[in-house]
């Protein structure tokens, strides 16, 4: 047995652990649920937060480039902070104005909002699901990254006079004029007809929901239309180049500061969301889920750790006799430890394969849900795996390094 080389005692080993697991189905599969369990919560959960992360940098990604929003709440808002953003001024479209006649900078300032609604219809045609209904002027197409496929933008004269006219998303498009070309035609939306005046191209889907699901009309008409008082617009800049965003950025807030009268020292009270911004705080969140489930994953590897290194100990005094004679044939005190160490990391590898597929399988249901690219994390597979390797290592050392210094003639007189 001394002689053997360590392909065998890796055979060996591994039909071993299978031959424990058979004899002790309930003990060992218990151990296996544990470490399974530990192993699953760490890949499901790093999966699903990779798949949401991969989808965040590109459905996230949506402004025209080198531009920013300002906006009286977070895009995100995390903790209890929701009574400090409520209690907030809104921003009004007469800031806007102010601000787009004072600011010196930007290649473009435009405002925005909007609400869900579900009244759009063109002859007997009508939308048959919520869609975004949006207030804009000439710059809110390309703060989306879109472009028109079809007819016209608004002008200055569309917003000045509050026209019925309207630009409609592929959505809408589909679903009212499936025969037709719709520039030219007047729809109803909430009860009031408006003008196609253009369509945009389609863009597809982000986390699952159309991008494309939208009527946008003139913004003045939308606060004549639906006018809350409780409701603030957002102001979309963009600067001209990448070089002059800070400046740019920071005219524009010093402006819109005194604008909103906000005293020297004191924290804004609006808020700059940019895309790498949106995109860090996410991840700021997601590091906590992340903490969270690594610490139970932890408490339940190590509980099926000790299940390992008992299902050992009991393998250890099952087999005391077979550890004699393979002593007195010449086995070594390194062979019996290694055998037995084998043993331990095969049994808690078993459990990290199931951890590991069920995880993957576990965490792209968030995929399914919300139709976005399947991930499969094999940076965190690998880790998983390689814990489960520390975790046979740790806790399956003392049964081998027992059954190893098992006295020969002892062992060959236990019964």
């Amino acid at each position: 047995m001394g002689s053997r080389s360590l392909k065998n005692i890796f055979k060996e080993s591994f039909w071993m652990a299978i031959d424990a697991i058979k004899k002790n189905k309930l003990r060992s599969g218990l151990t296996l649920l544990g470490i399974s369990i530990g192993v699953f919560s760490v890949i499901g959960v790093m999966t699903a937060i990779r798949t949401l992360e991969s989808s965040v940098e590109s459905g996230l990604n949506i402004f025209a480039a080198n531009s920013f929003i300002i906006q009286k709440d977070p895009e995100f808002q995390f903790g209890d902070n929701r009574k400090k953003y409520r209690n907030r001024a809104n921003i009004t479209l007469d800031q806007y104005k102010k601000l787009k006649l004072r600011s010196k900078l930007p290649l473009l300032v435009s405002p925005a909002t909007g609400k869900g609604s579900r009244n759009a219809s063109y002859k007997a045609n009508k939308v048959k699901q919520g869609f975004q209904l949006a207030g804009g002027d000439e710059g809110t197409i390309r703060f989306y990254n879109t472009f028109l496929a079809d007819g016209r933008n608004f002008v200055a004269d569309d917003i000045h006079y509050s026209k019925n006219i309207c630009i409609l998303g592929m959505d809408i498009v589909d679903q009212l004029f499936l025969f037709e070309d719709p520039i030219g035609k007047k729809i109803k939306i909430d009860g009031l007809d408006y003008l196609v005046i253009g369509i945009t191209e389609r863009q597809g889907e982000a986390f699952g929901e159309s991008k494309d699901n939208f009527i946008v009309i003139p913004i003045s008409k939308f606060i004549e239309k639906y006018s809350e008082k409780r409701r603030s617009i957002r102001i979309h800049v963009e600067a001209p180049s990448e070089k002059l965003y800070d400046k740019t950025r920071d005219e524009v807030v010093g402006i819109l500061r005194s604008i909103r009268k906000v005293d020297p020292g004191k924290e804004n009270d609006f808020e700059i969301i940019t895309n790498s911004a949106m995109i860090d705080q996410f991840s700021g969140f997601t590091k906590g889920i992340k903490l969270f489930a690594l610490s139970v994953s932890i408490i339940a590897l190590i509980v099926a750790g000790i299940g390992i290194m008992n299902i050992m100990l009991v393998s250890v005094t099952e087999r005391i006799k077979e550890i004699g004679i393979c002593k007195a044939i010449g086995a070594t005190k390194k062979d019996i430890l290694m055998q037995f160490l084998l043993e331990a990391i095969f049994l808690s590898q078993f459990g990290g394969v199931l951890g590991v597929f069920f995880g993957i399988l576990g965490g792209n249901i968030v995929a399914i849900i919300f139709k976005i690219p399947a991930v499969i994390p094999i940076d965190w597979a690998i880790i998983g795996m390689g814990v489960c390797s520390l975790i046979g290592i740790g806790f399956g050392i003392y049964p081998a390094w027992r059954a190893s210094n098992l006295d020969p003639i002892e062992s060959l007189r236990f019964e």
